[in-house]
């Protein structure tokens, strides 16, 4: 195995860690706990792994894979990624996100960390998307840490360290 594959096996690796993470925070909670707002905000635990959900796509297929992909967000409705709408549940958007989670895992397979992809006003290696995606997930997961712990006390990182 090359270094250049060992530090993709890293990076992958933690991207995992953390999207185990996300989706355990939602274990045993029902829909209203899931969805319930606990900040001025309105932000949920459920809403974090929706938006999470197209993170990934964004990040992963428009950005690395350069497809074609929807988002619920428009210039009107910037914040649908957040939204659960009364058909949602959370089973449902926790596949979506474990959905989106596997093509991402795809993309990474294909992806050179060297390559370069333009957006916006410069230009960033696929290692500075995969490391800004960590720090994402990162950065969500300790909202989801205070989320939860708000909800009903729960704390932890995993099933370990509950």
């Amino acid at each position: 195995m090359t270094s250049h594959d060992q530090e993709k096996a890293a990076l992958a690796d933690v991207l995992d860690t953390y999207r185990k993470i996300v989706v355990w925070k939602l274990a045993g909670l029902s829909r209203d706990d899931a969805i319930k707002p606990m900040v001025p905000t309105g932000t949920s635990l459920l809403g974090i792994v929706k938006h999470l959900a197209y993170v990934e796509r964004w990040w992963f297929q428009a950005v690395l894979a350069k497809s074609e992909v929807d988002f619920p967000s428009t210039d009107n409705d910037p914040d649908a990624d957040w939204r659960i709408e009364d058909d949602e549940t959370v089973s449902g958007i926790i596949d979506l996100y474990e959905q989106e989670c596997a093509v991402s895992r795809g993309v990474l397979e294909e992806v050179s960390l060297e390559a370069d992809y333009p957006l916006r006003d410069r230009t960033h290696s696929a290692r500075e998307i995969i490391l800004h995606m960590i720090e994402e997930l990162a950065r969500h997961v300790g909202h989801m840490d205070i989320l939860r712990e708000l909800v009903d006390g729960a704390t932890g990182w995993g099933p370990d360290d509950a």
